[in-house]
C-alpha cells in the first residue's frame, strides 16, 4: 500500500468521523448526518481529482463509501452522538487534526504525480484538506470553518510546501510523510488548545 493510499484511508475515517459528529451538534436527522460525513470525507478529494484532471477515486473504489458508512455505524453504536459541546470535545479535535493532515498531504502527492509546480501543489493540498468540511459548512448554513478557526487552512499549506520541498530534495518517503503527519496533527491541536489566531482586521484595528 502506497503512502497516498494510507493517507487517503487515514484522512477519509477521520474526516467522516468529523462531519458525523458536526451533523449530531447540529441535530440533523440520519439522513443529515451521513450526508454531512459523505461531504466531509469526499468533498475535498472529489476537487481534488477534478482540478487534477483524473476521475475521482470515490467513483472507481468502493472502499471509501465503505470505509464512511462504517466510520458512522462504528460511531453510533459507541453512543459518540451523545457527546455534548463536541466542537471542544477531544474526538472532534483530533479526528479532525487528522484528517486535515492526511488530506493535505494526498493533495500534494496528487499535484507532484500531475508535475504541476509549486503554487499547483500548494493549492491542491489546501483544496484536498478543507474542501469537503468548507462544503458541509455552506451546507448547514454556518460560517466555513476555514474563515475562523485556527490557522486551519494554513496549516494544510504548510503540508503542501512541506511535501514539495521533500520531493525536490528527493526526501519524500513513507517516513518523512510519516513525521510530516504528526507534526499536522500537532500543530492543528496546539493551535486549538493554545488559541493561536491570524491577525484579523476590524473598524478598531
Amino acid at each position: 500500500m502506497t503512502a497516498l493510499e494510507i493517507a487517503d484511508i487515514i484522512g477519509t475515517i477521520s474526516f467522516a468521523l468529523s462531519g458525523f459528529l458536526i451533523a449530531v451538534y447540529y441535530r440533523l436527522d440520519i439522513f443529515g448526518v451521513f450526508t454531512s460525513a459523505f461531504l466531509t470525507a469526499f468533498g475535498g478529494g472529489i476537487l481534488r481529482d477534478v482540478f487534477a484532471g483524473k476521475t475521482p477515486y470515490i467513483f472507481t473504489s468502493e472502499l471509501p463509501l465503505i470505509l464512511v458508512v462504517s466510520t458512522v455505524l462504528i460511531a453510533i453504536l459507541f453512543k459518540l452522538h451523545k457527546i455534548i459541546d463536541i466542537e471542544k470535545r477531544w474526538a472532534f479535535i483530533v479526528s479532525d487534526a487528522i484528517g486535515l493532515s492526511s488530506f493535505a498531504i494526498t493533495g500534494a502527492i496528487i499535484a507532484l504525480e500531475k508535475d504541476l509546480n509549486f503554487l499547483g501543489v500548494v493549492v491542491l493540498s489546501f483544496i484536498t484538506a478543507v474542501g469537503g468540511g468548507t462544503i458541509r459548512d455552506a451546507l448547514i448554513n454556518r460560517i466555513p470553518f476555514i474563515l475562523v478557526s485556527e490557522f486551519y487552512a494554513t496549516i494544510a499549506m504548510i503540508i503542501g510546501t512541506i511535501v514539495y520541498f521533500l520531493d525536490i530534495f528527493e526526501l519524500r518517503n513513507i517516513f518523512t510523510l510519516s513525521i510530516l503527519f504528526v507534526f499536522g496533527v500537532l500543530i492543528r491541536v496546539l493551535a486549538y488548545y493554545k488559541q493561536w489566531h491570524l491577525p484579523t482586521l476590524s473598524k478598531d484595528n
